[in-house]
């Protein structure tokens, strides 16, 4: 049913794959592989492709872009990055520096070109595939948007009943503190990730440019099922954009909100959880959640869900956040 994955020979180029029809309609652009170990992704949309291109399926208004590999280095490595991760400090620069900055000069101009994106992923740990979304409109600094109404709609049709926000915000609050930890003990913070701005990514990027976006994290990498819950969220964005025939779909009613609210990083390579933490186990205040390198213990600051458990992060980068639930209604 699902395409095997293709080879991607060197030197390495970018491929994306438009269809657009003879009425004008909503401009949407749907990317997978952005971390080159998440490909359920990837085989959803060459199987959306090939319908398209067999004629089974046909875009009545509109235009649509299927990026089957985003970042095809660290595709070809079968790991989540190339040279650095994608999905932080994603902005042109006349400078590249790494394969990911060549990514980023023609990956930019691809979203602007569209106006609603839909990234898919896959993780580690977890129990189940979720979505996320971006801020409530507003016109600060950070993160100014005002499609948050459109965005949440979406969100709620791709067939998932986890939600989670608060993310742009969250890590700004994490550079934050970061610094502060810097300067309290005279570090130089070289190699550091110590600008705000290394957290945009592609969702922030397309808002940036006008456009609104959501993630959908689809299960853990190695889930069997994963490319059937992202080939379900493509057709269901596709059906509810106007751009295919097929029945609307309805948005969820029974689900779970959660807000990031705080971001705590790895300081030491040796700092180690106290047990296998999966994405959204819950956690208390004050339970231990790990242990520093000089043997200070990292406990839970609030009650809530621990979100992105990452075994593998650098010093100075992200260790895991915390999330509380929300109870009122999107």
């Amino acid at each position: 049913m699902f395409p095997e994955l293709p080879a991607i020979p060197h030197p390495l180029q970018f491929k994306s794959v438009s269809f657009t029809a003879l009425k004008p309609g909503p401009k949407l652009i749907v990317l997978g592989a952005v971390h080159g170990n998440e490909v359920s992704g990837t085989r959803a949309i060459l199987r959306m492709i090939r319908e398209f291109e067999r004629g089974d399926r046909l875009l009545l208004a509109g235009q649509v872009t299927f990026v089957p590999v985003t970042n095809p280095l660290a595709y070809n490595r079968q790991q989540r990055n190339g040279d650095r991760n994608l999905n932080r400090n994603l902005t042109p620069t006349t400078t590249p520096a790494d394969f990911e900055d060549h990514v980023a000069n023609w990956l930019c101009p691809l979203l602007a070109q569209h106006e609603v994106l839909l990234d898919i992923h896959s993780f580690q740990k977890g129990d189940q595939p979720f979505a996320l979304f971006g801020p409530a409109d507003n016109g600060g600094p950070l993160q100014p948007f005002r499609h948050a109404r459109a965005e949440r709609d979406l969100a709620l049709r791709l067939g998932v009943s986890r939600f989670v926000d608060g993310w742009l915000e969250t890590y700004a609050n994490g550079v934050a503190n970061r610094v502060a930890y810097i300067k309290a003990h005279g570090l130089s913070g070289q190699g550091l990730n110590t600008d705000p701005r290394y957290g945009m990514g592609t969702t922030e990027c397309m808002r940036a440019s006008g456009g609104y976006a959501v993630t959908l994290e689809c299960g853990q990498h190695d889930d069997p099922q994963g490319p059937a819950v992202a080939y379900t969220a493509i057709e269901n964005t596709l059906v509810h954009l106007g751009l295919i025939a097929g029945q609307v779909p309805q948005p969820v009613r029974d689900y779970q909100h959660l807000t990031l609210v705080e971001v705590i990083d790895k300081r030491h390579a040796d700092d180690q959880f106290c047990r296998s933490w999966s994405s959204f186990d819950r956690i208390s205040k004050g339970e231990l959640i790990g242990l520093r390198q000089n043997g200070e213990e990292v406990r839970a600051p609030r009650d809530g869900f621990i979100v992105f458990p990452n075994t593998t992060s650098q010093a100075g980068q992200e260790w895991f956040y915390v999330a509380k639930e929300e109870t009122e209604p999107l």
